[in-house]
């Protein structure tokens, strides 16, 4: 036996796995049931030298177990719980320049297309990022990070798209790879969108084979040459901005070039975008509040991730997605925060109480879609998400006898969340 490990986690009340048996994702009736050990006489956790979950059980079993090993650091758990860390599957955290006014517009009626329309929303923000610096960018980008982890997020979907031309696109993305190298407290998975809106003085036909024949070849030699580790295409798919048969384009051609596909779809108008989806094989569709019943059937059958954003119905005054019939279908459901300058939220637990009280979601649900499911959508679940033997240590302990609080707590969980771990390291203690 190694007679050195990384960390021990002692006394517990109860250990939150959300799965027990390697599933990739759960589905349908299975979100409502995630897996949950509990003890009144307190359990243990020891992640290894590799950063990784080594073992979990009774205390009484672990301190036998372990008795002539050292750890390097040790957690008194007493009536605590024991989540994974939540993986935030929708972020756009890399700008500058707040849209604080836009907030006063819509509050006093606007739509989300009215201020698009005024030259706010999108194009404000990336008149802002074309004139701002890689560095501006990144320390702008790091604050808000280190405040997502303070709220337990431990990976993160983070995209592009307020550059809208080459070469702010990619420094965007050359921000997200220096805060990669220079804060590891989190995880981040880059999204290339350079199709999140037509920039001025373009047609959707200009941008679009802008996108295709200038940006996308950019960012496969970037990628290439390690100068950049995108994972994922995006484009917002929406009535006015790219249409069906141009979104398909686009994100067939990051399909070529290696890229997962994780698109915006079927948010303000119905574009088919469940259906387009499942016909391109993505991994992934976000928002969907106006998908199609065929799309959900579609989305079911060819495993796409449908990832939430209730933020966003907020803010927005949307019409809710319809969740309960998704998850009635058989998709897998995931929640992001969808942090952008229209939606200032950096919380996942404020995400998954929304989601319960507008989507209509259990607890259950809300933690399956945080974790597993939202690491799904990024093609992690086999390695993040829940807390299994062999996987990342990736974990938040809650100072409360059941983790539900972190959810029933509307906005304490700052308070609430006492350590969060990455790779088995204490990365932020409260």
């Amino acid at each position: 036996m190694n007679m050195s490990n990384l960390l021990i986690i002692r006394h517990a009340r109860q250990i939150v796995h959300v799965c027990n048996k390697s599933e990739s994702m759960l589905r349908g009736k299975e979100m409502a049931h995630v897996a949950v050990t509990e003890s009144s006489n307190g359990l243990s956790l020891v992640v290894g030298d590799d950063g990784c979950i080594k073992d979990f059980g009774e205390d009484a079993e672990l301190e036998a177990k372990y008795r002539q090993c050292a750890f390097q650091k040790e957690i008194d758990a007493s009536g605590k719980a024991i989540l994974p860390g939540l993986v935030d599957g929708h972020t756009h955290p890399v700008w500058v320049g707040d849209r604080v006014h836009e907030f006063a517009m819509k509050l006093a009626g606007a739509t989300y297309m009215d201020v698009h329309k005024a030259g706010g929303g999108i194009h404000f923000t990336v008149d802002h990022v074309q004139k701002a610096t890689e560095e501006e960018l990144c320390s702008s980008l790091l604050e808000r990070l280190k405040r997502m982890v303070k709220s337990g997020t431990t990976l993160v979907e983070a995209k592009s798209g307020y550059g809208l031309n080459a070469e702010s696109e990619v420094k965007m993305l050359k921000a997200l790879e220096k805060a990669k190298e220079c804060f590891k407290d989190i995880e981040i998975s880059s999204t290339y969108c350079g199709a999140h809106a037509i920039p001025r003085g373009k047609s959707m036909e200009e941008a679009t084979n802008d996108v295709i024949n200038i940006q996308i070849p950019k960012i496969k030699e970037l990628n290439d040459s390690k100068e950049l580790s995108v994972e994922n295409i995006d484009v917002f798919c929406e009535k006015g901005v790219f249409d069906t048969d141009a979104s398909e384009r686009i994100l067939q051609a990051g399909k070529e070039i290696g890229l997962a596909i994780n698109f915006h779809g079927d948010e303000l108008h119905p574009m088919n975008s469940g259906e387009l989806g499942a016909k391109l094989d993505a991994r992934a569709i976000s928002h969907l509040e106006e998908v199609s019943d065929e799309g959900i059937q579609a989305m079911s059958r060819k495993s796409v991730v449908a990832v939430i954003l209730p933020t966003t119905a907020y803010i927005l005054r949307l019409k809710p997605p319809p969740v309960r019939k998704m998850i009635e279908a058989g998709v897998a459901v995931a929640l992001g925060s969808d942090f952008n300058p229209n939606a200032f939220c950096l919380s996942m637990p404020l995400t998954m109480h929304l989601a319960c009280v507008i989507l209509r979601m259990s607890m259950n649900e809300a933690l399956a879609a945080a974790t597993i499911n939202a690491a799904a959508s990024l093609g992690r679940s086999q390695t993040h998400g829940s807390i299994e033997v062999g996987k990342v240590a990736d974990m938040i302990v809650v100072d409360a006898p059941r983790w539900e609080h972190l959810i029933y707590q509307m906005g304490s969980h700052n308070e609430l969340i006492k350590y969060v771990i990455k790779n088995g390291r204490v990365v932020h203690s409260s």
